[in-house]
């Protein structure tokens, strides 16, 4: 019955995307060709002739793009709509390139491209909107005992008790547990209110009385060498075995498996920006927000230019050797601050609240944050990023990379001007394993998403930790 709701779901979503971009062409074409808003009407193409095109080019791209990208999956174990978002995003990127391909393939320079432009542009919004609603009220139903899919837990131990606590604490997840299968002398205890129905011997009974739809194999390693028994008992009953290994301590939130040859290799560090297109949709970003900020901010830093300047001996731009993508250094750009000091004591001295070696102009630039200006031409040079963990003197790495566990985990990403740490109020003097904790969070959680939010509220919220 699950599944025929799934197929059903899938087919309303197909049919729901084949009508979002037929209706996004229709708008499209009418603002195009029936208004002034982006140019003079004049002649164009028959409405006929790119209706044919619609159905013979753009509906199949769409299509096979939306299948590849997995967006016909019920997304169980994702809470919001951001990570579908991406790829809803990613794919119309891609039919945007492929259908003005298409055109110059089949030379029709008198096609709009503005009109596709717009399509594209609609599709995505319309697209997004619809995933929200559907994933809303499939979370609904889930959180009401509607749609659930019933597990059976092949474990007796914490690991499968942790499994059993984050489904009961996830019921947007739509997830039964039925029980556990557990050592004979605990058959019948209650776990988190889920029994301990049977003992391991038990398993081909249930499977034969009962329809699951996961069994989840949770065992230690020391009984792995019933691991094979185990799975062949769910595949003699036409389930498939799935394995939470016993070694998940060492995996991070999201882990990923590459393959060599016919070996699957575990990397125990998902970093979503490791992928092509995430990387150059985030190249992409900081060259648009870098651009746009050094136009915007100009007249500022003209004016701070001026003032570092007169208000006391040294250069405008103070310069400072930083670790960042890879562990590679580079020289962060900031307008002075300080009063000019000697380059041994910059390499190891902390800013502190009341710091006497402030000037007056430093001060006022360094709680607004005015300083930090200069780094958006960092990140057009590709040493930073307008959002990513902030980078530090190679003295301070050196210790902490000693004393904080994982703190190396940050240079997987390019340093940014802001980041998840920072509007977290992580600045200053702050605890240092609490920022490696939301570093460590953005380089595995990243999303353009992610990154428009936490720029927002950079902007937004004023740091009382920025001195």
């Amino acid at each position: 019955m699950i599944k025929q709701n799934e197929r059903l779901l899938n087919i309303v979503l197909l049919l729901t995307d084949i009508l979002i971009i037929i209706v996004s062409l229709l708008i499209s074409a009418y603002l195009r060709f029936f208004t002034t808003m982006f140019g003079p009407i004049g002649g164009h193409l028959s409405l006929e002739l790119y209706v044919i095109f619609l159905y013979l080019v753009i509906l199949p791209v769409y299509l096979i793009l939306y299948f590849s990208f997995g967006l016909y999956k019920t997304y169980r174990n994702h809470k919001n709509i951001f990570s579908e978002a991406s790829q809803i995003i990613k794919a119309n990127i891609i039919a945007f390139i492929i259908i003005i391909a298409v055109l110059f393939i089949i030379n029709q320079p008198n096609f709009s491209r503005i009109l596709i432009l717009l399509m594209v542009f609609f599709t995505t919004i319309f697209g997004i909107l619809e995933r929200s609603i559907v994933r809303k009220k499939l979370i609904d139903l889930r959180k009401q005992g509607k749609n659930l899919k019933h597990i059976l837990i092949v474990g007796d131990n914490e690991m499968a008790y942790n499994f059993n606590r984050k489904i009961n604490e996830n019921s947007y997840l739509g997830y039964s547990i039925y029980g556990f299968l557990g050592r004979e002398e605990r058959v019948g205890l209650e776990i988190d209110g889920v029994p301990i129905v049977g003992a391991f011997k038990d398993l081909d009974a249930l499977l034969a009385k009962h329809t699951f739809d996961r069994v989840i194999l949770a065992i230690p390693l020391k009984y792995y060498k019933h691991l094979n028994e185990l799975v062949t008992s769910c595949e003699n009953a036409g389930i498939k075995a799935e394995i939470i290994p016993a070694y998940t301590e060492y995996f991070p939130a999201k882990p990923s498996v590459d393959m060599i040859e016919d070996i699957p290799i575990i990397n125990i560090r998902y970093v979503p920006l490791d992928d092509p297109f995430n990387n150059a949709i985030k190249k992409l970003e900081d060259i648009t927000v870098a651009i746009i900020a050094i136009i915007i901010t100009s007249p500022i830093m003209l004016i701070t230019a001026i003032a570092v300047k007169l208000s006391s001996p040294g250069p405008i731009i103070f310069k400072q050797e930083r670790i960042g993508y890879k562990q590679n250094k580079f020289n962060m750009y900031k307008f002075r601050s300080m009063r000019v000091q000697d380059p041994d004591d910059e390499k190891s001295g902390w800013t502190t609240k009341d710091d006497p070696r402030k000037t007056r102009v430093g001060n006022f630039i360094r709680k607004t944050s005015i300083d930090e200006l200069p780094q958006f031409f960092n990140v057009l040079k590709g040493e930073m990023s307008v959002v990513g963990p902030r980078p530090e003197r190679p003295y301070f790495v050196n210790q902490f990379k000693k004393d904080i566990p994982k703190y190396m985990v940050k240079h997987q990403v390019r340093p940014g001007l802001t980041g998840w740490a920072q509007v977290h109020g992580c600045r200053g003097n702050t605890s240092i394993k609490k920022r490696i904790k939301y570093d460590i969070e953005y380089v595995e959680n990243w999303h353009l998403g992610l990154d428009i939010g936490i720029m927002i509220k950079t902007i937004l919220k004023h740091n009382p930790n920025a001195y």
